[in-house]
């Protein structure tokens, strides 16, 4: 689904339909400058902790980096490094933890101000403690735009407004939480076998 939406291929029947545009009306380029993804595994270069989030929008100011990153909730932890922002990350980010590099493509893709965001299993490696941290900066992320959030863990869709429930590739059941948890079934039983 993410990739028809980013049209790396596309749709053979049937289209997608994006601000009231089909989008194979819409120039790549532009489709993608609607879009922020944030992915399990995060993205960070060798460079500043200030590049790396401005990466989400080369134009941005210092004070909207800096609004970025408190509404992704890391700069709390940025602002108790030696340098702060001129902290220089080491390749992948590997001088921070996992929940701590998350936390920075949320600031970036806060920073990007996307129509469209994609959150992949964005909760998905780090501990319960900082899964909630990550949640608050998400919902941060997520208000006021469209929200397309892939996880297995239900604790991350629970408050969707629909729920599809994808099984083998074929759509198997949707709605949201309530009306999915009063079908018993798919749905119902990974809620059963999390919680």
């Amino acid at each position: 689904v993410v990739n028809l939406l980013m049209r790396f291929y596309d749709v053979e029947s049937g289209e997608i339909i994006v601000g009231g545009k089909n989008i194979n009306e819409i120039e790549k380029s532009e489709l993608r400058s609607l879009i922020a993804i944030v992915l399990q595994d995060t993205v960070l270069f060798k460079d500043t902790i200030m590049n790396n989030i401005k990466y989400g929008n080369l134009n941005a100011t210092f004070e909207e980096i800096i609004s970025s990153a408190k509404m992704s909730n890391s700069k709390y932890f940025i602002e108790r490094l030696p340098n702060k922002y001129d902290t220089v990350l080491s390749e992948g980010g590997s001088n921070l933890s996992q929940g701590q590099r998350q936390l920075l493509s949320i600031g970036r893709a806060i920073l990007a101000d996307p129509k469209i965001l994609i959150l992949d299993e964005a909760t998905s490696s780090v501990d319960t403690r900082t899964e909630k941290n990550i949640q608050d900066a998400m919902a941060n992320l997520m208000h006021n735009r469209t929200s397309l959030v892939i996880a297995h863990r239900l604790s991350t869709v629970q408050d969707s407004d629909v729920i599809v429930v994808i099984d083998k590739g074929v759509i198997v059941e949707q709605g949201n939480h309530e009306e999915l948890l009063k079908l018993h079934g798919k749905y119902y039983d990974l809620y059963m076998t999390q919680f």
